[in-house]
């Protein structure tokens, strides 16, 4: 069983069949036919059965799944170890939008400057979605808000705080002031989609009076959010870092909540999947960070409490 079977393996389970493995893999159909084969005769047991034109792992193939990506990553890491400890090749990132558009900008164009053989692939998504294409290896490594539940990252991944942010309700202009959830007058919560810790984190606000929004208009940007509130469709929740990059700001109310003005921003990835390229990264994001040296170090959450 080597390491070039197992990704062959891989690749089959990622593009859900042979023809594009192959095609990803740059190699003919027979030989990812092969080599599977022999994998198989390897171990003794069957990795895939066809149902109609889908292949779908056997009960064995699940239980070498994972095992096979941390063969993978370990020898990735490996090879990074023994090389020319210089940033290069590429780094997929993913980050939050409200990250993307009030904390990267400029970190990222110094990145680019500084790292030019550094190819950096840029997404964004919630912080659940974020943390599964880490976990899955769909991203090398994800910037993300603190997830309330605090199992979402133990075992497989390694972290480190980076930003810290204050959420602040949003309301049109001229709300009552807010001290909890009972003052809030708008029965809509204007929100990203589940998955998104920021709403987590309110919707368990709301709890503590033991209410609930009556409606959640689910948006997937700020922009639209601010927009849709300053027309009085509802409040909604954001870092205040994000607002002075907003239209419409005019237009709303901002209202501090004190039990949320602290919600870290962890750089998360794989453990053992770690570059120079993704090395660099951390130590950039950690010079820009408005937290305390003391909470910088690797594998602290700051839980705020709700």
């Amino acid at each position: 069983m080597d390491l070039a079977a197992l990704n062959i393996f891989r690749a089959v389970v990622r593009e859900n069949g042979v023809t594009r493995a192959a095609a990803k893999l740059n190699r003919v159909q027979s030989n990812v036919t092969t080599r599977i084969k022999q994998l198989e005769e390897q171990l003794g047991t069957e990795l895939f059965i066809r149902d109609g034109r889908r292949l779908v792992l056997t009960p064995a193939g699940e239980t070498l799944l994972p095992y096979a990506e941390r063969l993978l990553a370990l020898a990735d890491e490996a090879r990074h170890a023994v090389r020319e400890n210089r940033p290069r090749g590429r780094l997929r990132l993913g980050t939050m939008e409200s990250v993307a558009a009030s904390r990267l900008p400029s970190l990222l164009a110094r990145y680019h400057q500084r790292w030019p053989d550094v190819a950096l692939e840029l997404e964004t998504g919630t912080t659940g979605r974020l943390i599964e294409r880490v976990r899955d290896f769909e991203v090398d490594a994800a910037l993300v808000a603190t997830p309330l539940d605090p199992d979402a990252l133990r075992d497989v991944f390694d972290f480190v705080p980076v930003f810290r942010e204050e959420l602040v309700m949003l309301t049109p202009r001229g709300h009552l002031p807010i001290r909890d959830a009972r003052d809030v007058a708008l029965s809509t919560l204007v929100a990203f989609e589940r998955g998104c810790a920021y709403r987590s984190y309110i919707e368990k606000w709301y709890l503590a009076c033991d209410l609930r929004p009556a409606r959640v208009l689910e948006l997937g940007s700020y922009h639209a959010m601010v927009a849709c509130v300053a027309a009085g469709v509802g409040v909604s929740i954001a870092p205040r870092s994000v607002l002075g990059l907003q239209q419409n700001v005019d237009d709303i109310a901002v209202h501090p909540l004190g039990e949320l003005d602290a919600i870290d921003t962890l750089l998360v990835w794989r453990r053992g999947h770690f570059s120079a390229a993704l090395n660099v990264l951390r130590e950039q994001l950690l010079a820009d960070s408005n937290l305390a040296a003391s909470s910088t170090q690797p594998g602290r959450i700051a839980q705020p409490v709700v």
